[in-house]
């Protein structure tokens, strides 16, 4: 045992910790306010489905796309920049967005059309928040050895996730407590403490401050080489099909619990159940699962989402009301499948990064949930608003979604059928 912790401690550098404990800090603020942002726009603002979807679609599918471009300027100018950035504009851009439906700040917003400008604010949060995972993903893939690299993301994935499991608890404890709009408030506060995290305790990587900084114009060229591997990106465009189906617990299930439910019920723990199960279960079935090939392991991931949909539609087909219990359970099945495959997804990333282009490759694995975003949003409310809202059947949601799961999981098959003939 002595041995096995002393390989771990010489396996993970000092700034694998701080970049990791960063990463839960800036999670819990993301996932605190993405569980009830569906809800603050709708009930609060008083947006429809379909526009609430569209403003989620700006912020949910910048703050993922944008890695693209920010891990490409994280690798140039370094790691402490783009966290120092990051937090930075974060914390004033959640604070922003929590403005709008505050009682005291009314007066800036009275009369005015909340729409627009709303859309600059979450597009100017998104810059900054776009600068967090490429950097911190960097950062594991430049501070841990071979044998700890594997290990190295699984953690990463289990404190994204503890992030997300806290967020929501402490969401409903200040939605509960002061109100749904304090809820960006807490958000703001606890990327501000990251900020100053960054600028006193953070070191850039050894690894980092040897490699040799390459010029805009090559990091262009770099970008432009990713988009190129016609492969990878077919590999990405398939990806984005399961983060639709992700995604829509945050879009959808927020108003089925809402109006079918009840608009008192703890959405926000109900939301965090795929992160509880995560917490829980992600070491070790990293460790159980570490031989499968990642084609089958990526695999797992795809029929588990499909699977978790199907569920809330047979309930529904039959008449009865989706409680709580279901969509724990639904939520449930599709995180084992998530925790399945994701630490595997972007150990692959990383595996094929150039050297000094680790957060370049990393931003790229966002580019899935960006496009499931930005799709996802409008998408999702549109679907609610016509099956739910107006047709009163909720089942043809969950349908609906689910076959969106079915369509990814047949198109990945064959995707790895393809490449694993041709090798």
């Amino acid at each position: 045992m002595a041995k096995t912790f002393e390989q771990l401690k010489s396996g993970f550098q000092h700034s694998f910790w701080v970049a990791n404990g960063m990463e839960l800090f800036e999670r819990l603020a993301y996932y605190g306010q993405a569980t009830i942002l569906s809800v603050f726009l709708r009930d609060h603002l008083k947006f429809d489905e379909v526009q609430a979807g569209q403003l989620s679609s700006i912020f949910g599918g910048l703050i993922y796309f944008l890695p693209i471009f920010a891990g490409a300027l994280a690798d140039k100018f370094g790691f402490k920049k783009a966290f120092s950035f990051a937090f930075f504009v974060l914390a004033i851009g959640y604070f922003l967005i929590g403005s709008t439906g505050m009682a005291a700040f009314s007066s800036w917003y009275e009369n005015k059309n909340l729409f627009p400008i709303l859309s600059v604010i979450l597009i100017f949060t998104a810059i900054g928040g776009s600068f967090i995972k490429p950097s911190v993903l960097g950062t594991v893939a430049l501070t841990t050895t071979p044998e700890t690299k594997s290990l190295g993301y699984a953690i990463y994935y289990w404190l994204v996730n503890m992030g997300a499991a806290i967020g929501p608890f402490l969401a409903y404890l200040v939605r509960d407590s002061f109100g749904i709009e304090f809820v960006y408030l807490v958000s703001s506060l606890s990327c501000a403490l990251m900020f100053l995290v960054t600028i006193f305790i953070f070191k850039e990587p050894e690894a980092k401050l040897k490699e040799e900084r390459e010029s805009l114009l090559q990091v262009i060229k770099n970008l432009w080489t990713v988009v190129k591997n016609f492969k990878f990106m077919i590999f990405l465009l398939i990806f984005s099909l399961y983060w639709i189906v992700f995604w829509e617990f945050f879009i959808v299930i927020p108003f089925y619990i809402s109006d079918y439910i009840s608009p008192e019920a703890p959405i926000e723990l109900v939301l965090s159940t795929g992160a509880w199960t995560i917490i829980l279960l992600q070491i070790p079935i990293n460790r159980l699962t570490k031989n499968i090939p990642t084609p089958t392991a990526i695999m797992i991931g795809f029929v588990f989402a499909a699977l978790s949909w199907f569920l809330l539609y047979f309930v529904t087909l039959a008449g009865t009301v989706v409680g709580l219990g279901f969509i724990i359970a639904t939520i449930f099945i599709f995180s084992v499948g998530e925790q399945t495959q994701a630490p595997r997804f972007y150990e692959y990333l990383a595996d094929l990064a150039p050297k000094g282009q680790a957060a370049l490759f990393q931003g790229f694995a966002f580019l899935p949930i960006a496009i499931a975003w930005l799709l996802g949003g409008t998408f999702g409310g549109w679907v609610y608003n016509t099956f739910a809202t107006k047709a009163q059947k909720p089942e043809m949601v969950f349908l609906i979604i689910g076959s969106v799961g079915i369509a990814a999981a047949l198109m990945m098959f064959v995707y790895n059928s393809v490449v694993h003939k041709k090798k």
